[in-house]
């Protein structure tokens, strides 16, 4: 862009939020900047007219200059090299210059903008193009969202409710995920965009809790179930809102009897959290689980929390599926995925007994450690694998001994969950014993401990390297097949197995027999 003449102060550009559309709703500010500006400028379509200066006019003076930016057609076909996109990129840069005219020769330029100029507005494509070279102040409005939300009358959120504003211009599958996660939903850009945005509210379970608003605070605003709306009459100037649950009238909660459902918090960090699982613990009465993992969760006001020892699973279960029974939402709470050596088990054992066969048992998944520390590294898990507790607690020995040697026979990638912990210290050395004995000592081992929590650590080593003293509750051992590589690179080292079984990969011959090194001592504790 050409420098500005420095015998002639720049002009200002101001970005201009103009509210919903009333002319009463714009700020005090952004009405006295209008009436003072040299050139006042807004966006309109191909037959001119500006919903932007008809919000603004009242402020307007017959001596200003007026610029109308007419946007390219947006129905029809183009015959620009780059399609839409590159004539409308071109509409920016174009529009763009002929603003920094004005601010070159020292006027003060006024961009309008119905609702928030950073909100998506077509404001923002200017100021991007003009704030590096030009002064620019952006005065903020009144959204359609706030709009729209006061003529529902119904509050749209509320204590630790969350609000998620959609465009209706994303993918089914967006809408999708939005609808089925979000306490509170806005979506905006309708128009043609509303019969495929509906659908998705139906298939997601909101559609009767949302309100369809059109030319929000307006003299021709309409408030109406979006149930009942013809898309055929559906403005590009339309909204649809979905008020949290607290407060919306239009959600009737169908009675549901008591159930228990287990759900996977993840190995640690609350992003691995699934939005299935957020909204199980959201709907529950009551929480059920050890002490450490409810911790991860922060109950909502009214939410029951009952947490106990990590060694009464059992008892657990059967607490829990009491609770459901007399008509309690139970969310059973389990780290990692709670199939896998968690919670779910133990639920579906006890659940499985003849006094709770009225109780609805269910089971979220959630990401389990394996895969995450797995996924940390590289693929080490990208060929068969074999996923084995050392916990003898609920299972002898002998039998874990009996399953390490069939999967190293097998030449298998071992996932190890609970390799030890305070009153469990000689098993991981028992396990070393006899990996030395069996396979390669440089065959790859890896060690995650708290993998997605704030105490991450990740090591790559092998069997010789193996430090059983390293190795606590919160690990999780992957020792690799015979396949299973570990590469150093300049863009970070990976763990990989191949996918593609190749005759290098034979396995080392492991009696059926050989028992791992009883002289370290074991307990069935």
């Amino acid at each position: 862009m050409p420098a500005v003449n420095d015998d002639q102060r720049p002009g200002k550009l101001w970005g201009i939020g103009l509210g919903p559309g009333d002319s009463e709703l714009m700020t005090v500010k952004a009405a006295r900047v209008i009436s003072t500006a040299d050139v006042v400028a807004y966006h309109c379509a191909r037959h001119g007219n500006s919903i932007a200066r008809s919000v603004a006019e009242p402020y307007l003076r017959e001596d200003q200059t007026e610029e109308r930016l007419m946007y390219p057609v947006t129905t029809e076909t183009t015959d620009h090299p780059g399609g839409y996109q590159g004539a409308l990129d071109d509409f920016y840069a174009e529009s763009a210059e002929r603003l920094a005219v004005h601010l070159r020769a020292g006027r003060d330029v006024v961009l309008l903008a119905e609702g928030d100029p950073l909100f998506y507005s077509s404001y923002m494509h200017m100021h991007k193009r003009l704030s590096p070279h030009f002064d620019a102040e952006i005065v903020p409005g009144v959204t359609s969202v706030s709009a729209a939300s006061a003529a529902t009358g119904v509050p749209l959120v509320e204590g630790d409710e969350t609000l998620t504003v959609v465009p209706g211009t994303a993918s089914t599958e967006e809408l999708l995920f939005r609808f089925r996660s979000a306490d509170a939903i806005v979506v905006m850009k309708l128009g043609r965009t509303f019969e495929r945005v509906r659908e998705a509210l139906r298939e997601a379970g909101r559609l009767d809790e949302a309100f369809y608003v059109e030319r929000a605070s307006t003299t021709v605003e309409r408030v109406l179930p979006a149930a009942e709306v013809n898309p055929a009459e559906v403005p590009y100037f339309s909204i649809l809102v979905v008020p949290g649950r607290r407060n919306n009238p239009r959600f009737e909660p169908e009675p549901v009897p008591g159930e228990l459902v287990v759900v996977g918090l993840g190995p640690g960090h609350d992003s691995w959290t699934t939005p299935e699982v957020r909204a199980e613990l959201a709907t529950a009465t009551d929480l059920v689980g050890y002490t450490t993992y409810l911790k991860r969760v922060t109950p909502r006001p009214g939410q029951r929390v009952h947490a106990s020892d990590n060694r009464v699973e059992s008892e657990r279960a059967e607490f829990a599926l009491d609770l459901a029974r007399r008509g309690a939402r139970v969310a059973v709470v389990s780290s990692g995925d709670p199939g896998v050596f968690a919670m779910a088990a133990a639920v579906t054992e006890v659940a499985a007994e003849p006094q709770w066969h009225d109780v609805r048992v269910r089971v979220v998944p959630g990401i389990t450690a394996a895969t995450a520390v797995a996924a940390a590294v590289g693929a080490p898990l990208g060929h068969d694998f074999a996923v084995i507790s050392l916990s003898d607690r609920l299972k002898p020995w002998s039998v874990i001994e009996r399953r390490i040697r069939a999967a190293l026979a097998a030449d298998l990638v071992i996932a190890i969950y609970n390799p030890g912990s305070a009153s469990r210290s000689w098993q991981v050395g028992a396990l070393k014993h006899t990996l030395l004995q069996t396979v390669s000592s440089d065959r790859v081992v890896v060690l995650g401990r708290d993998v997605g929590g704030p105490e991450q650590s990740l090591t790559t080593t092998t069997v010789a390297g193996l430090d059983p003293e390293v190795v606590d509750m919160r690990t999780l051992l992957i020792i690799g097949s015979s396949a299973t590589r570990a590469v150093s690179r300049a863009g970070g080292p990976l763990v990989f197995t191949p996918r593609r079984h190749t005759p290098t990969e034979e396995p080392e011959q492991v009696s059926a027999e050989q028992p791992l090194e009883p002289s370290l001592g074991g307990s069935n504790l």
